[in-house]
């Protein structure tokens, strides 16, 4: 067990993509935690599967290494807004932050979130120039704008005046200073033991913890990591848990976690200043107290950011069910969505009013409710989702609804048809800046309900150039209608494969999302039309043989490859009037209706 003086816990906080996981890996491997003939992973920190393939961190992870005679505890974050809930929780265990910039971009819209949490909580951060090996790199500057955003941001005079260093996370190696030599991490550990304080408390205290992040384990149940505030606890002892109304109920500590490297070790003991996951207390929530029987406190409660939007699931009941998943039934979603929930709490399962066959979950954005949909399609199971709805809420008799604040980064000549989409989409603009470069960035102020949708056709506007990141900012008053997807649907007439013949003659109608030989069925979507109306076609339309012809001139029809929709983007596509079919080998798009009768009797 070491004592206070010789641990030091803090985050990595950043923007998206500014390379969080990748000085981890560097710190973890210059530290010495992995053995020599390890074989070590690229971005070791994203372990969930999701997260290697999306080079994103969705959960938050914990590491601890081992530098002279220190433990440095060290939390990897999600830069993502959609898990924020994750980034605020975290704070809370550590003692300063290191926050990464990226030396050509400089800070983000994330960066800004990020850091005006950890500011708000009287963290001293420690500015990491990361990416100074590029040869666009202007280290400078990009200290000059994180002074600014400090400043922005209503920093304290101490925490202005910040402990700083540049560093190439992927070549290895840290300097204080630009002119100095590039050899290791050595400069950024020993800026870490000198800025980062002690944890305080003292090991002769009774024992006080409060938990801030919870895992779940099939054998252990729900188990609460936090730091110790105060005094020690050991494997069997028992301890008492005050929940967020003040109850306390006693329980024993049946297993106690710390971390080395990125392995979980179990230990007998553990003290002030530490980083642990107690298991032992099955109902544990976020924000509770984990205090000694003897002496009962209860800390203040953790705040948990409110979900933004909801989707609807249900049991997949199109003509292909059942044929690529082996979990189909509404009691299995059921089942896995209560487990779910256990570890997830910024994520809300509701059932839905006067249904059997559905169920609502709410999150904090499009993309924390489709990590989950995958996830699940990994699993095996299938089911239908509807689209997304935002949660309105009610202040003074007026609805309110969610709005993000947007930031945009296109070439020049997309600004014009941007700023016209946004303004349409109820949008308010509150930046906007064009660089020496010809890149423009904008700042908007826009509903989410305007942005459900938008993705794909940013993408498609600015040519795959723009970037658009949005972050959840306020309730504000209801803005009104907002125009829906521009083009109508090709709705498949019959149910078969798909023939080239077909796609040949329909592609001049729209962009396809199937090819030849794919199986379709009535009702399902299998294109967007370039018209704003819904459109019926027959895809399985075989070619005529007569003795005129010969069949064998198919082979020179040139078909366009189609559009394939990831579950994001399938989301997004979807009108009211429309499901998402989802199942582990296939992603498919339908109307609530299949039959064009049914339809056309519901308008």
């Amino acid at each position: 067990m070491y004592s206070p003086e010789k641990i030091r816990n803090l985050a990595i906080i950043a923007h998206i993509d500014h390379g969080k996981t990748t000085l981890m890996d560097a710190l973890l491997r210059q530290a010495n935690v992995f053995r020599e003939n390890e074989a070590v992973p690229e971005r070791v920190m994203d372990s969930y599967e999701l997260e290697k393939e999306r080079g994103i961190t969705i959960f938050a992870k914990h590491t601890s290494l081992i530098f002279e005679d220190f433990k440095i505890n060290l939390i990897d974050t999600p830069g993502h807004a959609d898990f924020s809930g994750e980034v605020e929780r975290v704070l809370g265990m550590v003692n300063s932050v290191l926050l990464l910039i990226d030396a050509q971009e400089g800070p983000m819209p994330q960066t800004r979130f990020v850091l005006s949490r950890a500011l708000k909580m009287g963290l001293n951060p420690i500015v990491v120039v990361n990416k100074i090996d590029r040869p666009n790199a202007n280290p400078d500057a990009a200290l000059d704008k994180t002074f600014d955003l400090f400043v922005e941001l209503g920093a304290t005079d101490e925490q202005l005046d910040f402990a700083y260093c540049f560093v190439s996370a992927l070549e290895g190696y840290a300097i204080r200073d630009l002119k100095d030599p590039k050899k290791d991490l050595q400069p950024l550990f020993k800026l870490i033991l000198e800025k980062v304080p002690p944890p305080p408390g003292r090991h002769d205290l009774p024992f006080l913890m409060q938990a801030s992040t919870l895992s779940y384990n099939d054998y252990l149940g729900r188990q609460a990591t936090g730091r110790i505030l105060e005094g020690v606890i050991k494997k069997g002892e028992s301890f008492t848990l005050v929940d967020k109304d003040g109850h306390p109920t006693n329980f024993k500590v049946t297993r106690l976690e710390g971390y080395l490297g990125l392995q979980k070790i179990e230990m007998d003991e553990a003290g002030v200043g530490d980083i642990v996951s107690i298991s032992g207390a099955p109902e544990v929530m976020i924000g509770d107290t984990l205090c000694d029987p003897k002496n009962i406190r209860q800390l203040p409660s953790i705040e948990l950011g409110e979900p933004t939007l909801s989707v609807e699931m249900q049991v997949n009941s199109g003509p292909f069910a059942g044929k690529e998943g082996k979990h189909v039934t509404m009691n299995k979603i059921r089942d896995r969505l209560a487990r779910e929930k256990k570890s997830n709490i910024s994520l809300k399962v509701e059932e839905v009013a006067g249904r059997e066959d559905a169920i609502r979950i709410s999150g904090r954005g499009e993309l924390h409710l489709s990590i989950l949909m995958e996830a699940m399609r990994r699993e095996g199971f299938e089911f239908l989702v509807s689209k997304p709805q935002v949660i309105l809420k009610i202040v003074d008799g007026a609805k309110h609804e969610p709005i993000e604040s947007t930031h945009i980064e296109v070439p020049e000549e997309f600004s014009g048809s941007i700023i016209e989409e946004l303004n349409r989409r109820k949008g308010e603009m509150h930046f906007f800046n064009t660089n020496e470069h010809g890149i423009t960035t904008i700042q908007y102020y826009l509903p989410t309900r305007g942005l459900i949708g938008y993705r794909n056709e940013f993408l498609t506007a600015t040519k795959g150039l723009g970037i658009l990141t949005s972050i959840f900012h306020d309730y504000a008053p209801h803005k009104g209608e907002i125009p829906s997807r521009k083009n109508g649907a090709l709705v498949s007439l019959s149910e078969g494969k798909v023939t080239a013949y077909a796609c040949f003659n329909i592609q001049d109608r729209g962009s396809l999302f199937v090819k030849p030989t794919d199986p379709v069925y009535e009702g399902m979507i299998v294109g967007e039309n370039s018209r704003d109306n819904d459109l019926t076609v027959n895809i399985t339309r075989e070619k005529q043989l007569t003795n005129v012809r010969a069949s064998g001139a198919d082979e020179h029809l040139t078909l366009t490859p189609p559009r394939k929709l990831t579950l994001e983007q399938a989301i997004d596509f979807i009108q009211d009037d429309e499901f998402v079919e989802v199942t582990p080998k296939s992603i498919r798009l339908r109307k609530k209706f299949l039959k064009e009768t049914d339809r056309k009797r519901k308008k």
